[in-house]
């Protein structure tokens, strides 16, 4: 089995490639050489085979034998019915963390939702889409129950690629904003009951937005 230091490396090279999987440094379809990627993050193999395989246990890639792998690409069904269970756990979320989530820690989600104000300013996706998940992460975290922890942090990291089309284009990213907005302000009056809903139809916002069943022909 790896030891304890070659799992944290895999561990973290495996978040490298999330945000590479979210930001489209790596596009869904593309094909993953190992020897190719390895020399781009520089690190080793075994690490990196590792990072593959949790990945591919995330449903973010898909392994070939002896091949390296492929970034997994979801139909447009998979994603809406993914999306529909990740808003019905965010909704529970956002209630339980109004009932039982610290003040400390709703005060941390306001900090972040600064933080991720001012990336939108700079222009700065990447940073924003990394404060962005943040936020939600810590809304579950700000819930106290770990069975809902473990379940989002897989479903959630499934459809990271398509939570960072919330800042495509400026439109998208405007009302992305204006949610949040609304978001930290229902947290900040520990209002579960409208906290709820807001969560769940945040999740399919942007979704709705990008998806070419929805939005129909461009011009």
């Amino acid at each position: 089995m790896p030891s304890e230091p070659t799992n944290l490396l895999s561990a973290q090279i495996a978040a490298r490639l999330r945000t590479m999987i979210a930001s489209e440094d790596l596009r869904v379809g593309e094909r993953l050489r190992e020897r190719e990627l390895a020399a781009q993050l520089q690190v080793s193999r075994t690490p990196l085979r590792e990072a593959l395989k949790i990945l591919a246990s995330d449903g973010l890639v898909t392994l070939l034998p002896n091949r390296g792998g492929l970034v997994t690409a979801l139909t447009a069904a998979e994603i809406e019915e993914k999306l529909d269970v990740l808003g019905v756990l965010e909704s529970f979320a956002g209630q339980r963390a109004c009932k039982v989530g610290t003040d400390a820690e709703l005060a941390e989600l306001s900090a972040i939702h600064h933080e991720m104000l001012a990336a939108r300013e700079r222009r700065d996706r990447r940073s924003y889409f990394e404060l962005n998940q943040r936020i939600h992460v810590g809304i579950v975290a700000a819930a106290h129950n770990q069975s809902l922890t473990q379940v989002h942090s897989l479903l959630n990291s499934q459809l990271y690629h398509y939570r960072y089309q919330g800042s495509i284009d400026e439109a998208t990213w405007q009302v992305a904003i204006e949610e949040h907005e609304t978001i930290i302000a229902l947290l900040r009056r520990r209002d579960g009951a409208a906290l709820g809903p807001m969560l769940q139809a945040h999740v399919h916002s942007t979704w709705e937005r990008i998806n070419p069943a929805t939005t129909g022909p461009a011009g």
